[in-house]
């Protein structure tokens, strides 16, 4: 049976699915509450992971350890690396990486985990195409875009900074989990994708527009969540 693990890292992105799910029960470990039961008739287990790559990563743990989760997806905001992806637009992963990993004098390329075998984490195919095409019946008028997202430890709110990372690895959108969520869904042969509603431009304008927007967009990714439950 199909029980997939929703993970949003601030409350506003998990609380609209919070609340339309049927709790069946509560979970708290490593000091986060887990919520088991259906949402839009899907076993579903939604948790707020709290922000950051640690966070991000026991949290999915936890989901495939101790709730046998069989597919995870991250549902939350971003920031765009790309000038036609706007506000409130959606991206959906086709991969994911840390753009913060730097062993490049042990041989290894920017942005790869050693001994891991790959540079990105695929997201799930199937997934992907159903997040996008989920976005296009419940979304109409947002854009939604396929792409490689880049997580590391820092909200980028400087264009030097941003511009970096585009140069490096190509990215869709930045932000602070996804990496995390995609590494350990590989590890543990879980089925992933990652989900972002764009809040900001990572740029010198972040810090102004994303306490602006974030709540917005958060709800135009958690509402693709839910529309997509079904279908998995």
């Amino acid at each position: 049976m199909k029980k997939i693990g929703i993970i949003g890292a601030m409350e506003l992105e998990v609380e609209e699915l919070k609340g339309k799910m049927v709790i069946r029960r509560r979970v708290e470990k490593a000091s986060m509450e887990f919520l088991e039961g259906k949402l839009n008739n899907t076993e579903v287990v939604i948790v707020r992971s709290g922000i950051g790559k640690v966070n991000a990563a026991i949290c999915a743990q936890i989901l495939c350890d101790c709730f046998k989760v069989t597919h995870i997806i991250n549902t939350g905001v971003a920031g765009s690396l790309k000038n036609e992806i706007n506000i409130g637009d959606i991206v959906v992963s086709t991969d994911v990486l840390h753009h913060d990993v730097d062993v490049r004098v042990f041989g290894y390329p920017l942005g790869e985990v050693p001994q891991m075998g790959c540079l990105a984490f695929p997201a799930d195919e199937r997934l992907t195409q159903l997040a996008v095409s989920s976005c296009k019946e419940v979304n109409p008028e947002i854009a939604a875009y396929k792409g490689r997202i880049v997580s590391g430890d820092q909200f980028v709110s400087d264009k030097q900074v941003k511009e970096e990372i585009v140069s490096s690895f190509q990215g869709f959108c930045v932000e602070m989990e996804g990496a995390s969520i995609a590494h350990a869904a590989y590890l543990n042969h879980v089925p992933f994708v990652i989900i972002r509603a764009i809040s900001d431009k990572a740029d010198d304008s972040a810090k102004m527009d994303y306490p602006s927007f974030e709540k917005a967009a958060a709800a135009h990714s958690a509402k693709l969540v839910e529309h997509m439950l079904p279908a998995i």
